[in-house]
């Protein structure tokens, strides 16, 4: 790395740094806030809050990288614009090219970066911080606060209340046949996970479906066989946009398997990938505005276009999210639009800047 990129990728990564530093602030305090109506509820206190708002920082950071990142490169490079340094650049020959690709490297710095807060630090953290408030308000841990409905080819499971120890309040299990037909309803008081795809069920009552009876057994200690695990159970109880891409390649495999929907993971999967690949063009995209209309205006108006795009990109992310859903439309094209619309205008204005 030359003494040029290394000028132009400490601007962008120290604005860009400033700039996440200020928005995670903000973003903790409104999240803060928000969790007062909470307070008091159980044994959850203040203090309880402000820890569950710091464990979905790394979220939270995730989810404003882009909008933080094109600031920062629209003030760091607006900067060395207002300070001749990139007029100078170019009067010694620098093309427009150099220029991006200086700025390529710090977008894929930012990027790995990203990375690392969505795949091995939000997750986790976002879990972590939703089990803490439910055991502090209600006492105990459990997914989406009831059951978790899943199906395991010809069975159907409820698990009610499961703790992170994978012990649950009860289990309902729906035996069906080939054709989908009802052959057996069983009720467990207690559930454990144990190893190999094991359920150790407590209590277990069955009422099995005959021609021409039904018939009941007494409550028994049963071994059921499945591929649904406790993890897995956490993951497809979770929303699709909290969980990392592995989890959501692990839930679409299932879905698939079992011939279920797997629409909104489908298109938190491809988003996810769609929108970590989008802060390369964040970055890029404040090379043109600093090399024409911004290059001698204001700190805070550069800051004030990047707060528009980003918010405008944001908003259009949710409503593709939810016409995925709602209206059935392609998840993967709808995933990517966002960003290959972001690629597009900054290609086509790397490629008229002077």
């Amino acid at each position: 790395m030359t003494t040029i990129d290394r000028y132009i990728v400490r601007a962008v990564l120290t604005m860009s740094g400033l700039v996440m530093s200020v928005l995670l602030v903000i973003a903790v305090l409104f999240t803060f806030i928000g969790e007062q109506g909470d307070i008091g509820q159980g044994h959850y206190t203040a203090l309880s809050a402000l820890w569950y708002s710091l464990l979905n920082l790394p979220e939270l950071a995730w989810d404003l990288m882009p909008i933080g990142v094109l600031i920062g490169s629209l003030l760091g490079l607006g900067q060395l614009a207002r300070g001749s340094e990139l007029i100078v650049l170019r009067a010694s020959g620098i093309s427009v090219a150099r220029i991006a690709g200086s700025v390529l490297i710090a977008g894929f710095v930012l990027l790995a970066v990203q990375v690392v807060l969505g795949e091995l630090l939000a997750p986790p953290l976002q879990q972590t911080a939703k089990q803490q408030k439910a055991f502090e308000r209600f006492s105990n841990v459990s997914f989406g606060g009831g059951a978790a409905w899943v199906r395991d080819g010809n069975l159907i499971l409820s698990v009610q209340g499961l703790s992170p120890a994978g012990r649950s309040g009860g289990m309902l299990v729906f035996q069906l046949s080939p054709d989908h037909r009802l052959l057996a309803i069983g009720h467990a008081a207690r559930a454990r996970a144990a190893a190999n795809g094991r359920w150790l069920l407590s209590g277990y009552r069955e009422s099995r479906f005959t021609p021409d009876r039904v018939i009941a057994s007494a409550a028994r200690e049963q071994t059921l066989v499945s591929h649904i695990t406790a993890d897995f159970l956490g993951l497809a109880t979770a929303l699709p946009q909290d969980l990392a891409v592995r989890a959501l390649w692990t839930v679409i495999q299932y879905d698939r398997a079992n011939a279920l929907d797997a629409t909104p993971y489908v298109f938190a999967f491809w988003s996810r990938i769609a929108r970590t690949l989008a802060i390369v063009f964040a970055a890029l995209l404040a090379i043109p505005f600093v090399l024409g209309a911004l290059r001698t205006a204001a700190a805070g108006s550069r800051m004030l276009v990047g707060f528009l795009i980003g918010i405008a990109l944001f908003e259009l992310q949710r409503l593709i999210e939810t016409g995925t859903v709602v209206f059935n439309l392609n998840p993967i094209v709808l995933a990517w639009l966002p960003t290959l619309l972001l690629a597009a205008v900054t290609l086509v204005l790397l490629a008229r800047a002077r």
